[in-house]
């Protein structure tokens, strides 16, 4: 009889590497809660005005100071109604329809910030770490930026260039433009020294050699063989500097140098509500935690990026 031939073994799954990434960002708690709030809050602040419809800049002096419907278990003499989840302020004005406009400022202000200060920073990193004759004058430039305090130069040129802008721009317009501006300068650095340092390690690679011997082209060196290779830290970056970006714009606005007073930010929203913290807690309870719970979501995310865009951590 003739030998019977074995059964076909199942073939294994064949795992993508965006699949393994995906796989072990998912494992990382804190990551998958960072990136639900993100997703929770963006489209609170740009979907929720539709479905409020309530006019953020509108005044209502008869409805004013009018405090959460759960403030009156703390209170028996507050004004409370279930039509203001999040009360109003002393002109009657909406805080929760205010905290959805003031986040779409904050979080375009934080990812134009970001954008522009990885942009900055990967092509300085770049261009330092590929040619060499560069390296010097670039890492010198990135150190004396690093050595300037960045808050006290951000609030000088908000004080010398804002009328100016706002001149020019106009008020809101104006103000985005400086603060984008001012944010993005002066937080490229950190990024531009992992970037040059990664490249600086992927130039002695065998693949970058073998494509150098064969008289490849420096920028389709830069843009086919160093740039998708660097490209894990330049996304970890991207999220710590998207914290960043909006931890400071709120510093500015509640320093009063940010937008005008009838354009909220969260920032702005907590500024104007510590005069009466004392009285009205829940009018600086809302922004802060605004604040706080996107870059901690931020921060988990950049975490949860780091571990899942590392081959060694993903067993690969």
């Amino acid at each position: 009889m003739p030998a019977q031939e074995p059964p076909d073994m199942p073939a294994a799954p064949v795992s993508s590497k965006w699949a393994d990434i995906w796989r072990q960002f998912r494992s990382h708690k804190g990551a998958l809660f960072g990136l639900f709030f993100l997703a929770f809050i963006t489209l609170f602040c740009v979907i929720g005005p539709t479905l409020w419809g309530v006019d953020p800049g509108k005044l209502d002096i008869r409805n004013k100071d009018v405090r959460p419907i759960y403030m009156a278990l703390f209170s028996d003499t507050a004004k409370t109604s279930w039509a203001t989840p999040m009360g109003t302020d002393n002109l009657g004005r909406d805080i929760m329809a205010n905290i959805m406009q003031g986040g779409q400022i904050s979080l375009a202000v934080g990812w134009t910030a970001m954008i522009l200060a990885l942009f900055i920073g990967t092509t300085i990193g770049v261009l330092a770490g590929y040619f060499r004759r560069l390296d010097g004058i670039l890492m010198r430039f990135t150190d004396l930026v690093l050595s300037l305090p960045l808050l006290p130069l951000l609030l000088v040129m908000m004080l010398l260039f804002r009328d100016s802008l706002r001149a020019a721009f106009g008020p809101e317009n104006g103000i985005f433009l400086l603060i984008v501006a001012g944010i993005g300068i002066t937080s490229w650095m950190q990024t531009a020294r992992i970037v040059r340092g990664d490249v600086l390690a992927l130039k002695e690679r065998e693949f970058i050699l073998a494509a150098r011997s064969i008289g490849t082209p420096s920028g389709k060196m830069i843009t086919r063989h160093l740039l998708p290779n660097v490209l894990s830290p330049i996304m970890v970056s991207a999220a710590l500097g998207l914290a960043t970006a909006i931890i400071t714009e709120s510093a500015l606005s509640f320093l009063g140098l940010g937008f005008p007073s009838d354009f909220p930010t969260w920032g702005k929203i907590l500024f104007d509500s510590v005069d009466r913290m004392t009285a009205f807690p829940e009018r600086v309870i809302w922004p802060g935690l605004c604040i706080s719970l996107t870059v901690l979501s931020v921060n988990y995310i950049g975490d949860g990026l780091r571990d899942a865009l590392d081959p060694r951590i993903r067993g690969v």
